[in-house]
């Protein structure tokens, strides 16, 4: 019984390294960029460049995480974007590199991610009893948003403290970390069900079907998407609500992401410390209305209302982790394991590229109605998303009866 709590404490003490070393370097690019061009596109640009990648990839990348040994194609991602970081780090040594460098770079980080977090989740009901599966997802919620409040402060200290160069350092480390701890576990792989010798054409095609073969299931991830294509561009817009709405500086920004992080941190310790009673279903449709009601709420507040700008953010930020865990649990609880890379790829593809136009989108609208008016209709659309999900039997109905403890 406790042989997959020693499993879980190796992974997750090598993840912890290694996604927090990403964190401390992706925000570490962000503000270096920032500082050299002071461009809104080239931000946005590199934006683009972490998720195009992920999203055109993950339907072919699903078929390959259910083919292929799923801890050594993890071991093999963490390797790819540590000698990709480390040839960015090369380049700045002999003074050569350039910006687009980093958009390959990004692109790269973004290629290993692909096959490195469907893999990794698909891994978790092979390792874990099915009513540990959403206290783990809230465990590796909250290494997340450790990540996400320790990043952007030693972030900004490493570049204060010495060059670009040495801090990609960190990511190299990272990720060697990361592989260290996943050679010292073993990982079971699925039976396959179908021949070695399938198409990638039909693989993807009961990746596809799987999402819809159970009743309410196909609902339940349009909800999601189209949730996240209306949260992910308000995202990208709290720094500039921060500035020109409240009148703030670095440190009300700063302020605001660690804010948020303390919120994820919260939510995914609530999460990760008991099993608990409650519908799923029920979690993730709450989560709904609590993060739209933050943003519709965020918008109508006058310009001196920050403080409460930052209590709904915190708010934004636990309903984030919660629906993380519950979504990513009941997937993984529903869908078999053989096929759950796949699923989960499709995903996260159908998520990310919606966002991507979302984020554009957004940034074009932002500056013809208003920041405020971008929060208070996003906040009101996905309010109606959370109202009109309490509404659909079958996605109610999809959370089977609570296990008990194992």
């Amino acid at each position: 019984m406790n042989s997959w709590k020693r499993t879980f404490a190796v992974i997750w003490s090598g993840q912890l390294v290694s996604i927090l070393s990403s964190a401390v370097v992706g925000y570490a690019i962000i503000y270096w960029m920032s500082l050299e061009t002071g461009s809104a596109e080239v931000l946005a640009l590199a934006a683009i460049a972490g998720i195009l990648p992920q999203s055109l990839l993950g339907p072919v990348v699903g078929v390959y995480v259910d083919r292929w040994d799923r801890r050594r194609t993890m071991i093999l991602a963490d390797t790819f974007i540590a000698l990709c970081t480390l040839a960015l780090a090369a380049l700045f040594y002999l003074g050569i590199a350039r910006m687009w460098h980093i958009y390959l770079l990004l692109a790269c980080r973004s290629v290993g991610s692909a096959f490195h977090t469907p893999a990794m989740q698909a891994s978790v009901p092979m390792l874990a009893p099915a009513s540990q599966l959403t206290r783990i997802a809230g465990i590796n919620q909250i290494i997340s948003s450790v990540s996400d409040i320790a990043g952007p402060a030693l972030g900004a200290l490493m570049l204060a403290l010495t060059s670009i160069g040495n801090i990609l350092l960190l990511d190299v480390a990272g990720a060697a970390a990361a592989c260290i701890s996943m050679l010292c576990v073993r990982i079971p792989n699925p039976p396959r069900k179908t021949d070695v010798k399938d198409s990638l054409r039909r693989e993807f095609r009961e990746g596809f079907a799987a999402m819809h073969a159970i009743p309410g299931m196909g609902s339940f991830f349009t909800l999601a998407i189209a949730v996240w294509f209306f949260i992910m561009p308000v995202g990208v817009l709290f720094p500039l609500m921060t500035l020109q709405h409240f009148g703030g500086g670095a440190y009300e920004m700063s302020f605001v992401e660690i804010v948020w992080g303390g919120g994820a941190l919260l939510g995914g310790a609530i999460m990760g410390a008991r099993i608990y009673r409650v519908s799923r279903i029920v979690l993730i449709n709450l989560m709904y209305l609590t993060v739209g009601l933050s943003f519709l709420l965020s918008g109508l507040l006058p310009k001196s209302g920050f403080l409460l700008f930052a209590v709904f953010t915190a708010a934004a930020g636990i309903s984030s982790s919660v629906f993380n865990a519950s979504f990513i649990s009941v997937v993984q609880s529903r869908i078999d394991a053989g096929i759950l890379g796949r699923v989960l790829s499709l995903y996260r593809s159908f998520g990310l590229l919606p966002s991507a136009i979302g984020v554009v989108g957004a940034g074009l609208l932002a500056d013809r109605i208003g920041l405020t008016t971008i929060f208070v209709l996003s906040g009101a659309v996905i309010c109606a998303i959370g109202v009109a999900a309490f509404r659909m039997p079958a996605v109610m109905r999809l959370d089977p009866e609570r296990p008990k403890s194992e």
